[in-house]
């Protein structure tokens, strides 16, 4: 008598159920929908999770079948290629030991330990030719679940792979798996502790670029082993992986610190210490003219703002949590008058002292401080990078005090604040609406009360967003905007609180209608955030070329000849009296030179007087990318440059 097959059902993307054998894979679910389908499976959802073709299914999943044309299918393939990589290495330099090979935006990296060989342009060549022979062998790529941990701990160990062995002795809890990576006859060729997923097998992987070689550490930890770490990308297809070898050209040409160097715009010193920046006159005056407008913007809006000191007596963060939460990214303390004092990491318990430096009344509400406030924190000199990551920074922050019932239409504010100052640097963006984790302070109708007035602001205010389920902090939800430069490149953007937290710890209070106290609202929002961080994305996303209002010069005036100086000296000072921010170049080299460097320099007039221009009182008007604009009178030529600065033109 025949054993009768049990089947389940399992829901498609359409909203259709399908009934399939118990225990039926992925691949073979692809199979009974379609031989095509089948075909060019390369790895599945199941219920949302990333997942191998060759995972079981069980009764109720949702699944999807992805193929390379699916957007979640490129983690697999990365990820696999990274496994090859991997074993590449390990055939071309037998001592090496593997540590860990995420995959990262538009690619992977992989970490080794290798004895005696540092890795060079030349190796990476190598390696790559060793990856298309695996990836041409068609290895299969096969989950293994470790049956015994210890007996695999020591099978680790006598290789000498201790970082694989460390790893696996702390997840031995978790279902470790291996990866093996067999040939077509079933003989494992190579494996690595990995979760996985991945494809199906090396034949997918037709088109990968192993980029450089970098150092790291062990954990991230500048006092355990010392590593190599190879970066890489792969894609689907040649044209792909064309563009984003195009991508990465252009970013590397618009890279700030190399930038920095030509137009001369900011420094660090081994003499201070990493992490510290040094802003030179030309890029002090664009932080200026930001400063200046953020000023404005504010002072329309109704902002007051502060000055709150930079560093405080340790027990404000004992009461802010910052001690007991933030320690490790605090510096430590310093003895003044034998009590222990900090440099500050953030900004709100000031604003929160001056807030609670006399009692108010529900009519003074909303109040909205804002300060440039410059605080410290420590970072690990292997993330640090330009003026991107650092030590010591100036945010924008700002904090509001309200009523709940205020509370909706200040976020419609700060919404309106941040697409005025994004749209005006030129960056598209992308909001994120982050919801309550699962480890939260705070009652739930607190948390609804504070997400619902963040979601009816984006609505009311029609800015687009997603929802980022679980993605808030412990102490609040939060609207994360996400900035797109002039290549698409994502940034951190703008970050809007409700904090749920702070106002309980230092009890901040107004007097209601009734009489009684009442818990005011607070809320922390960013729009530049870091100004390092902001100005620094803002020199690649302007590839330096700074708009006419930011430019550190905005005009050089450029005498042909000795004989002209006197009438280019009155165009400057012209100028000069109308908040223009102008340069004589009066240098005895040719004017074709001049113009050169002027343009090399990024400079966006440049305003030239010969025999003709003088006889004639006008001037010869070159723009940066324009070329010639002809020859005008002088105060045409102002009224030009006040209406384009008044615009706030981006490019």
């Amino acid at each position: 008598m025949s054993m009768v097959e049990t089947q389940i059902n399992v829901k498609l993307p359409d909203g259709s159920q399908k009934s399939v054998a118990s225990g039926e894979t992925c691949a073979e679910l692809a199979k009974s929908i379609s031989q095509g389908l089948f075909k060019n499976a390369v790895g599945a959802l199941i219920n949302g999770e990333l997942l191998d073709l060759h995972t079981p299914l069980k009764e109720g999943d949702s699944v999807q079948i992805l193929t390379s044309k699916d957007p979640q299918a490129i983690e697999l393939l990365r990820h696999s290629t990274a496994h090859v990589m991997a074993q590449a290495v390990q055939k071309l330099f037998p001592k090496a030991k593997i540590a860990i090979g995420p995959t990262i935006d538009d690619g992977f990296y992989y970490d080794f330990e290798i004895e005696d060989h540092t890795l060079t342009p030349d190796d990476l060549a190598k390696i790559e030719a060793e990856m298309k022979k695996i990836a041409e062998s068609n290895q299969r790529l096969v989950r293994y679940n470790i049956p015994d941990v210890d007996k695999q701990l020591d099978e680790f160990r006598s290789q000498g792979e201790k970082f694989k062995a460390e790893l696996l002795n702390e997840h031995r809890d978790h279902n470790p798996t291996l990866y093996l990576m067999q040939d077509k006859e079933g003989k494992t060729i190579w494996n690595d502790l990995c979760r996985g997923p991945h494809l199906p097998s090396t034949s997918w992987i037709k088109t990968f670029k192993l980029l450089k070689v970098s150092g790291s550490y062990w954990r991230g930890d500048e006092h355990k082993e010392h590593l190599q770490r190879i970066y890489a990308t792969a894609w689907w297809s040649k044209q792909d992986l064309e563009d984003y070898l195009k991508r990465l050209e252009e970013a590397e040409k618009r890279d700030h610190r190399k930038l920095s160097k030509d137009l001369d715009l900011f420094s660090t010193h081994e003499e201070v210490g990493p992490g510290l920046i040094f802003w030179h006159p030309n890029l002090a005056t664009v932080r200026d003219c930001i400063e200046n407008y953020w000023r404005q913007e504010h002072r329309r809006r109704g902002y007051q703002f502060v000055y709150t000191p930079h560093i405080a007596n340790e027990c404000l963060y004992a009461i802010s949590g910052h001690l007991e939460n933030y320690a490790e990214n605090m510096y430590s303390p310093m003895d003044i008058d034998g009590q222990p004092y900090r440099a500050k990491p953030m900004n709100c318990p000031g604003h929160i002292m001056i807030y609670k430096s006399k009692l108010h009344s529900y009519r003074d509400l909303p109040i909205r401080m804002a300060e440039l406030g410059t605080v410290y924190r420590y970072e690990r000199s292997g993330v640090l990078h330009g003026m991107l990551r650092v030590r010591g920074f100036t945010q924008d922050d700002s904090h509001i005090f309200c009523t709940p019932d205020q509370l909706e239409d200040e976020i419609a504010g700060i919404i309106d604040l941040i697409e005025t100052l994004m749209t005006t640097f030129g960056y598209t963006y992308k909001a994120y609406l982050a919801t309550k984790p699962e480890k939260a302070m705070g009652t739930d109708e607190e948390w609804a009360m504070a997400t619902g007035a963040l979601e009816r602001a984006m609505q009311k205010r029609g800015m687009p967003y997603e929802v980022d389920e679980g993605g808030g902090a412990f102490y609040a939800p939060k609207i994360d905007v996400k900035l797109f430069d002039a290549i698409g490149r994502e940034w951190q953007g703008p970050t809007v609180q409700v904090d749920l937290n702070l106002p309980d710890r230092f009890d901040v209070c107004f007097v209601g209608q009734d009489g009684n106290r009442h818990k005011a609202v607070m809320v922390h929002r960013a729009v530049l955030g870091s100004l390092e961080r902001f100005v620094g994305g803002l020199i690649e996303h302007y590839a330096g070329a700074f708009p006419l209002w930011l430019a550190p010069t905005q005009v050089i005036v450029m005498p042909i000849s000795d004989r002209h100086i006197e009438a280019a000296k009155a165009v400057v000072d012209m100028l000069l009296k109308n908040d223009m921010r102008v340069h004589l170049d009066d240098r005895s080299e040719t004017i074709n030179y001049r113009i050169r460097e002027a343009q090399v320099q990024q400079t966006p007039y440049m305003v030239v007087l010969g025999d003709k221009e003088v006889e004639e009182g006008l001037v010869a008007v070159r723009h940066r990318r324009g070329g010639s604009l002809g020859t005008m009178k002088a105060e045409e030529l102002l009224a030009k440059l006040k209406a384009e600065i008044e615009s706030k033109e981006s490019i």
